[in-house]
């Protein structure tokens, strides 16, 4: 067994226009001073990475580390959500899914997708660079808008989904392959990777390829009303990164999981801080440690309530204190005696 690591901080929440939230080294000390030991960098903000000068240079790769290293701090991953999110885009969410794209990019869906799978093709190769073997993104959806089956889909239908999605991803996984980085997707409802069913579609479709991992988030799991304790166990050999996020269902006689279109803190399920929601982080931290998971455990903060600052402060001391430090023996060792046939023997009266 091995302690995990951490705690460690995602950045997409909190960079911002204003200090120290506005630059690499700024939020690095703020994060540090708080206590957090990592990063996982989201490429599509400027303000923490130039994912493409990293993939290129080496120079630009060390300003980063230099950056980080001077309070402490490393990246345990890079985050490529919404790269992922563009490269499989149903047309009924074109639109919305826009957003997530360059201005000059918007309304132009095949120039979108290819800047997309440019995009994550080198934060494979920044992560390579930068000496980080993993990468964090979603999966896209091209069947996520038919998710619930009615009207009853069209034969096949599904099928035809996943074997697109995995037809765009399979180039992606072996090009991560050849530079060493695991492709961790985050299960995550709008995405047509969302639970361990899809997951298991899709890997099959992939040939169980070595580098399609999963982003173990066990709030999106809670609000699905999955046994993401059970999960870990099913599937802890394909937990490659893992958000520490909260969440609660409190339920309503007005609406159920899917929320009936409310603002989230109308929903009977929202995300809270760490400590703050239902989510059981002793029971989650206790399997990590015996499956030996090798990676971080890193706050992603999405409270419909708390203020970021407060949420951020209370989860880097909430992390560590879940953190189970492993045991480098077995309590009852001194009591066992080195194998001795005889003994044995009388022992189970066999003498």
């Amino acid at each position: 067994m091995r302690t995990l690591k951490g705690p460690g901080l995602m950045l997409s929440q909190f960079l911002g226009d204003q200090p120290p939230f506005d630059s690499l080294p700024a939020i690095a000390a703020w994060a540090a001073g708080l206590g957090y030991r990592s990063f996982m960098v989201p490429i599509h903000d400027r303000r923490a990475i130039d994912v493409e000068a990293v993939a290129r240079d080496d120079a630009a790769a060390r300003a980063v580390t230099d950056a980080l290293a001077r309070h402490g701090l490393v990246v345990s991953e890079l985050s490529a959500h919404r790269a992922g999110q563009l490269l499989a885009v149903n047309p009924a969410c074109n639109d919305v899914a826009d957003v997530f794209a360059p201005p000059a990019l918007r309304g132009n869906p095949a120039a979108r997708r290819a800047w997309a799978e440019a995009q994550l093709r080198f934060a494979i190769e920044a992560c390579a660079r930068l000496g980080v073997t993993r990468l964090a993104t979603f999966s896209g959806a091209l069947i996520w808008p038919y998710f619930y089956p009615w009207p009853p889909h069209p034969a096949g239908l599904v099928d035809a989904a996943f074997d697109e999605l995995s037809r765009r991803w399979r180039p992606l996984l072996d090009h991560a392959d050849a530079h060493g980085v695991d492709l961790c997707f985050e299960l995550h409802p709008g995405e047509d990777l969302h639970d361990g069913l899809s997951f298991d579609r899709f890997l099959d479709r992939v040939d169980g390829h070595r580098r399609a991992r999963i982003l173990f988030d066990p709030s999106h799991m809670l609000i699905q009303h999955m046994d993401y304790l059970g999960f870990i166990d099913r599937y802890h050999a394909r937990i490659g990164a893992f958000h520490v996020k909260d969440a609660e269902f409190v339920r309503s006689d007005r609406s159920g999981v899917y929320g009936g279109f409310g603002d989230w803190l109308e929903r009977p399920g929202r995300f809270r801080s760490l400590g703050d929601g239902q989510v059981d982080f002793g029971g989650i931290f206790s399997r990590l440690a015996a499956y030996d998971y090798d990676g971080w455990a890193v706050l992603e903060w999405e409270c419909c309530l708390k203020h970021p600052e407060d949420g951020a402060r209370e989860g880097a001391r909430f992390i560590a204190e879940h953190i189970i430090r492993v045991t480098e023996r077995a309590f009852d060792g001194p009591l066992k005696a080195a194998p001795d046939r005889a003994r044995l023997d009388r022992i189970l009266g066999l003498g």
